[in-house]
């Protein structure tokens, strides 16, 4: 789960936000909506955070970002996943790896692959086929450029490829850290081929790696959302 936020700030001396204009001695102004999130419930807080972490996260982070003491975060994670446990949640708060994540319990594992099993046996939609030959032709790709070839955001149609299958992670952009996605030998075998050097001489068609060079960081905001994806028909 993942997703993202911004905040503009203000250079205006008057503002609060930036600290800009500060007397001398003076302590910086904190940013923008710090106190906001200092004033928050922490569960539901937490809870919030947590449903969009793509790894554990540990309770130093959680305290950063919630600006609270380490020992008020440990203290209501712990509560948090007892409380789940008493009331017989599908789902369990976990200290794994150094980290907290939600993970499903392990007795409705039947229900949750039987939800995946049906999702790799649906047919793609067009987005998510549109997608998929981008990642076969610009392979290995970040998301970002995917997203920059086909104007529009792609997230949601990715992670439907990575959950059925067909694509992979693949490492790291050397430039900007963002990750690499390939596709996959199960990718291959749908397709009828023993290779990539067998696909369809289709490149040409696309646009060059420098055309979409500007657009190619990773977290581009300005595309519309294509949510297509998701679906299953």
């Amino acid at each position: 789960m993942s997703a993202e936020t911004g905040a503009d700030t203000d250079t205006d001396t008057g503002a609060a936000g930036t600290g800009v204009g500060a007397g001398a001695g003076e302590e910086p102004r904190p940013p923008a909506g710090a106190s906001a999130i200092a004033e928050l419930d922490l569960k539901p807080a937490l809870e919030a955070v947590l449903m969009v972490v793509d790894e554990p996260a540990t309770e130093e982070h959680l305290a950063k970002v919630l600006q609270r003491p380490r020992r008020s975060i440990a203290v209501a994670l712990r509560e948090l996943s007892d409380e789940y446990a008493r009331q017989g949640r599908g789902f369990d708060l976990r200290l794994v790896a150094g980290g907290w994540r939600y993970y499903t319990r392990p007795e409705y594992a039947d229900a949750v692959e039987s939800f995946v099993l049906d999702g790799r046996q649906a047919r793609l939609t067009q987005a998510a086929l549109e997608t998929l030959a981008v990642v076969a032709y610009r392979q290995p790709v970040s998301r970002s450029r995917v997203s920059a070839v086909r104007g529009v955001n792609c997230d949601g149609v990715m992670r439907t490829l990575l959950q059925r299958g067909l694509i992979e992670e693949a490492g790291t952009e050397p430039e900007t850290g963002a990750i690499l996605y390939r596709t996959t030998n199960y990718f291959l075998e749908r397709m009828g081929l023993r290779g990539l050097d067998e696909l369809p001489e289709l490149a040409p068609f696309l646009p060059e790696a420098d055309t979409v060079e500007a657009e190619s960081q990773e977290g581009v905001p300005s595309f519309d959302v294509d949510d297509s994806g998701d679906s299953q028909t």
